[in-house]
């Protein structure tokens, strides 16, 4: 039966990794889905990008606030149309694709989203570990020794602590993941106000006057004005643009609709709002006490020379590292691997598989990968997700009306889901034809004018041309 309700269904076979969520594990409320985005955001790269957006784009600040904040509700409204079939029916990323794609067919898309998800894992953790080795050199002053393989002893030691703490924070299950989150947004936040606090003393109040100059733009017109809104909000939608196509992933945990739609809502646009305030306030504050623009924190921390403030930021960065590294990167690769046989890869094992290639990618960042230029080829595997995120939601609200039957989704043997091979052949047309356009504007100059919104534009491809496909008698 075509819209059979969850409760309705066989229990599936799989393990329980990608299984439907019980009522009694969906425990996440609005708070918990706010902090998923907090995490997201409050990563070092995202303090820098969201800081950058007030200098670099020649627009006023109201301007670039406006952006933020409409790039925050339209992806809010993207992550509700993705994660409803997650809330609705406890199913993870990886087998809601089953419907539009096939049994066999949504190994694709999963495994895309793992190997970036693997890829940038596995640099995350690197990136966590220099927060932990700025600790360790704040408390004991030791210094690096030579080198081996770009990093010192210290590099070393920390790097592969924080390795060992990200497989025990997941070998208790998504309960800690969502406890670690839980800690880790609000925390990032309560010292991010510390730092203005700190610069605002040390401004003798000038900070407000100095973020005044950064509102205003008198050389910009309502042209330059509505091209860096445009711009601004391109590029925020490409910042999130992973986690929009595997929101399911965190969205089967939420309690209920409203919990989501609540928790995307505080999450993203009000999210973005005390986000940026304190990016900007942090920023200008900076401009005042040092005498620059600076927009990346480590640079304020060092320009303090605070012992005490020195070792909070090394902790604070350390928890926004790992947090966003759980949300966007271990949840999708270990449901990405485990797909690849259910039956025989369960969460822990998953877990292990990335953190098995973390080790790797993250020891050899440094004096290798970062060298040759694979994150080219890491990003041009990312543009290919944008066509299977119209795709799904295509499928799922056009074709099927939010109906889907639970049961087939985990059946190998045939099916609704089954499509003789297990491959849906309009899907994968649609998805070869669209991912055309999302790998040449990686690759190709005249297309990087579209800024952020390649990722939109090859979603809405991969949606039309399978739309067109399935309502086209073969």
């Amino acid at each position: 039966m075509h819209n059979a309700t969850p409760e309705a269904q066989p229990l599936p076979s799989d393990h329980n990794t990608l299984s439907p969520v019980s009522p009694h594990e969906k425990t996440w409320g609005w708070f918990a889905i706010f902090n998923v985005w907090a995490n997201d955001v409050q990563s070092l790269f995202g303090y820098s990008l969201v800081a950058s957006l007030f200098i670099s784009y020649g627009v006023s600040g109201w301007t670039a606030f406006a952006a933020l904040i409409a790039a925050g509700l339209l992806v809010m409204f993207l992550v509700n149309l993705s994660g409803a079939a997650g809330e609705k029916y406890g199913i993870p990323y990886p087998v809601f694709a089953r419907a539009s794609m096939g049994i066999k067919g949504a190994r694709l898309p999963a495994l895309l989203r793992a190997i970036v998800a693997v890829f940038w894992y596995g640099v995350q953790v690197y990136f966590a570990s220099t927060a932990l080795a700025l600790l360790i050199k704040s408390l004991t002053g030791v210094t690096d020794g030579a080198p081996i393989m770009g990093l010192s002893s210290i590099d070393w030691i920390s790097f592969l602590l924080v390795w060992i703490f990200h497989i025990l924070i997941f070998w208790r299950g998504m309960g800690w993941v969502e406890t670690f989150l839980n800690i880790a947004g609000p925390f990032v936040y309560l010292v991010m106000i510390g730092l203005v606090i700190v610069l605002w003393n040390r401004s003798d109040g000038q900070l407000l006057a100095q973020t005044q100059t950064i509102f205003s733009n008198p050389e910009g017109t309502w042209g330059t004005e509505i091209a860096g809104f445009i711009a601004i909000v391109g590029t925020m939608v490409a910042y999130f643009a992973a986690v929009m196509i595997n929101f399911s992933d965190f969205a089967r945990f939420a309690r209920n609709k409203r919990a989501m739609t609540l928790g995307n809502l505080t999450g993203l646009p009000l999210n973005m709002i005390l986000f940026s305030a304190l990016a900007l306030l942090t920023t200008a504050g900076a401009a005042v006490v040092y005498g620059e623009a600076l927009i990346n924190p480590t640079e304020i921390v060092e320009r303090t020379d605070s012992v005490v403030l020195a070792i909070v930021a090394a902790i604070t960065f350390f928890a926004a590292t790992v947090g966003i590294n759980l949300v966007a990167n271990f949840i999708p690769a270990v449901n990405g691997i485990a797909n690849l046989a259910p039956t025989r890869i369960g969460f822990r094992t998953a877990g292990m598989i990335t953190s098995v290639f973390a080790l790797v990618i993250g020891g050899f960042w440094t004096s290798f990968i970062s060298q040759v230029g694979i994150d080219g080829f890491v990003n041009t595997l990312g543009a290919t997700l944008a066509p299977l995120y119209g795709i799904l939601i295509v499928d799922y609200y056009l074709v099927r009306k939010q109906q889907l039957n639970l049961g087939d989704l985990y059946r190998t043997d045939g099916g609704l889901y089954h499509y003789g091979n297990g491959w849906n052949d309009n899907a994968l047309v649609a998805f070869g034809v669209a991912a055309i356009f999302s790998v040449a504007a990686v690759w190709m100059p005249f297309l990087s004018q579209l800024s952020g919104y390649a990722w939109l534009i090859g979603a809405i491809l991969g949606g039309v041309i399978y739309l067109a496909r399935t309502r086209t008698p073969q």
